[in-house]
């Protein structure tokens, strides 16, 4: 039986790619926005601060050069199809990401994908540029309180829904999901996991929808 609920990560899991990785380097702050990354990595960060010291190096970026990079962003193979036979299933789909929503839009809507939920991050604008400054529910990567929310709005219960991500700040939402799948997951994330994938299309095998 198909789950009521399937909740994708975006950045590492539907996209190999980051977005805040193209907006640096549309930006022309690469290279400063990776030792931000590593700092939070070796623990000197937190998730929140991090994501805040990232993308305050965006400051002044003009609206068409962000969608440029959002332009940049691929989807993995199957990430239309695996979303669109969920749905086809009965099966509500819904991203929850620290990612920002303005790009995850905007690749959606290039590649004719529809969900039925979106949580994510938001990039402040003003006079057509990015301030600098974000806002939103995932600030602190608390995807589970996102997950629990997005299931009582569906009229579900978080231990009969299906998480899907690859990184640390997943690893509340695979924890609370009644079923957790890693798409190549790192080695701590692996250990929160019922299952791991390398492709989309292995999650409707394991969730058996034909």
């Amino acid at each position: 039986m198909a789950p009521p609920l399937v909740a994708f990560d975006f950045d590492g899991t539907l996209s190999d790619d980051e977005m805040i990785v193209e907006l640096a380097t549309e930006a022309g702050v690469r290279e400063e926005v990776a030792a931000i990354t590593e700092r939070a990595m070796a623990g000197e960060l937190s998730y929140g601060m991090s994501l805040r010291k990232r993308v305050a190096m965006l400051e002044g970026l003009e609206l068409d050069d962000a969608d440029r990079a959002f332009a940049r962003i691929e989807l993995r193979p199957q990430a239309r199809s695996t979303i669109d036979r969920l749905r086809r299933a009965g099966v509500i789909v819904a991203v929850i990401t620290g990612g920002f929503r303005r790009g995850l839009e905007y690749r959606f809507a290039e590649d004719g994908i529809v969900v039925d939920s979106v949580t994510a991050n938001e990039l402040v604008v003003r006079e057509g540029a990015l301030t600098g400054d974000v806002r939103g529910p995932l600030i602190e990567g608390a995807k589970d309180r996102a997950l629990t929310k997005t299931a009582r709005r569906f009229g579900c219960k978080t231990s009969d829904a299906v998480a899907v991500g690859d990184g640390a700040n997943d690893i509340p939402m695979l924890t609370l999901a009644g079923l957790a799948i890693g798409f190549n997951p790192t080695s701590v994330v692996a250990e929160v996991c019922d299952h791991e994938v390398d492709s989309l299309e292995a999650i409707l095998e394991l969730l058996d929808i034909s």
